[in-house]
């Protein structure tokens, strides 16, 4: 009989493995035989089709090469609408004190442009606490139980905020990573932040990174919000744009 794939040498078949697409070889390839299911649950296969798409990390910074490039080929921004380019759309739970959440061209009366041209727009508290939430389901985002349990991504929030140099403003923020039942497994909440009126309206980052959490966690939910602090009528409150949630590789 002509000799068949198992008779090829192991580097020549990783090779022609590493041309198929990643999920048939997790789904397909790795149901194969005992030869490929070793191949798939290896580094070497996954070494390779990081290089070969690019997704460089030094070799002594992994842990599990295909974790690693389901990540990387994943990492993207989970928040959705984070600069208020479509309203108040996918944020729930908001709270309107004062006059309402309300969403401005950058850079503002009284305010700074943002640090990256792609942010064109932002949202703004009033008078009274205003505070939005987005919750994220990682399941439905294709980040799988065994996944989120066993490898435990980081998981990186950031959030940028601002005031106008003529008023003062309060600003805080709440992220929860929460079990399918909506058990708090790990919070992460800011101090309240204050901004004297008479700052420059410049914008800040704020950012926690999550590791180490745990098994069970399937939903994020993000919380931000703020006010001024002279509690004059319109919108005078903190500003708030470029959200984000991110799982690390």
């Amino acid at each position: 009989p002509a000799p068949g794939m198992d008779s090829l040498p192991e580097a020549v078949l990783v090779r022609i493995l590493a041309s198929i697409p990643a999920v048939e070889l997790v789904l397909v390839c790795h149901l194969v035989c005992c030869q490929w299911k070793n191949l798939v649950d290896g580094a070497a296969l996954w070494i390779l089709k990081c290089q070969q798409e690019g997704l460089t990390r030094a070799e002594s910074d992994v842990e599990n090469w295909q974790s690693f490039y389901f990540l990387s080929k994943k990492r993207r921004n989970l928040i959705k609408n984070p600069c208020g380019e479509e309203g108040l759309e996918h944020w729930g739970e908001v709270e309107n004190g004062g006059d309402g959440w309300k969403i401005e061209e950058l850079p503002g009366d009284f305010g700074k442009e943002f640090p990256s041209e792609e942010v064109h727009k932002y949202f703004v508290t009033s008078y009274e606490w205003c505070r939005k939430a987005q919750v994220i389901d990682l399941r439905a985002e294709g980040y799988w139980e065994e996944l989120m349990d066993t490898t435990q991504p980081k998981i990186m929030v950031r959030d940028w905020y601002a005031g106008r140099s003529d008023a003062g403003c309060l600003y805080e923020l709440c992220v929860k990573l929460l079990s399918e039942n909506e058990d708090v497994l790990a919070e992460y909440k800011s101090d309240t932040v204050t901004i004297p009126q008479g700052n420059d309206g410049s914008w800040t980052e704020i950012s926690h990174t999550f590791s180490s959490y745990g098994p069970g966690v399937r939903l994020v939910r993000f919380e931000h919000g703020g006010q001024d602090t002279l509690f004059w009528q319109g919108w005078y409150g903190a500003r708030v744009t470029g959200s984000s949630v991110t799982l690390e590789p």
